[in-house]
């Protein structure tokens, strides 16, 4: 476990973050569980609830699709910095995907409890960072369109 100021001070590093003040920033430091897997634990699995979203600070991950069946697909290998599960947070759906923890990895997790009390307390904040995240999600969902695009020629 690392102290609180190192959590914030890495928090402060991550894009979804960026623009928001230090009172929120510490709000959400202060909300952050860290959690701890092993090389092959399963973090997350697709179809079950969630309603929390990770922040990866150390070790990666491989985001998974029909996790165990013949046609497993990894989709993403994400490492420190990154984030996942934001889905679950922004709409009440099951989880779209599984999550494996390709090495010994530490994550920060956001339960949305913690976000919408950001919401209440500072909504000009939960702004900024939902705004960040859905930059993201953007991007990576342009990605996505080049990739299946690829795939027509």
């Amino acid at each position: 476990m690392i102290t609180a100021q190192a959590r914030q001070e890495f928090l402060e590093t991550i894009p979804i973050f960026a623009g928001l003040d230090r009172v929120a920033l510490t709000e959400i430091a202060r909300s952050a569980e860290e959690a701890a897997f092993r090389a092959g634990e399963i973090i997350v699995k697709e179809g079950e609830a969630g309603n929390r979203m990770f922040i990866i600070r150390s070790g990666r991950v491989e985001i998974i699709k029909h996790l165990g069946q013949a046609h497993e697909t990894v989709l993403a290998v994400l490492g420190p910095g990154n984030f996942l599960g934001e889905m679950s947070i922004i709409e009440c759906v099951t989880r779209s995907a599984s999550v494996r923890a390709l090495e010994d990895t530490v994550l920060f997790a956001l339960k949305s409890i913690d976000l919408y009390r950001l919401f209440q307390r500072y909504p000009d904040q939960y702004a900024i960072m939902i705004l960040n995240i859905a930059r993201d999600l953007s991007r990576r969902l342009r990605i996505v369109d080049e990739r299946f695009a690829a795939l027509g020629h």
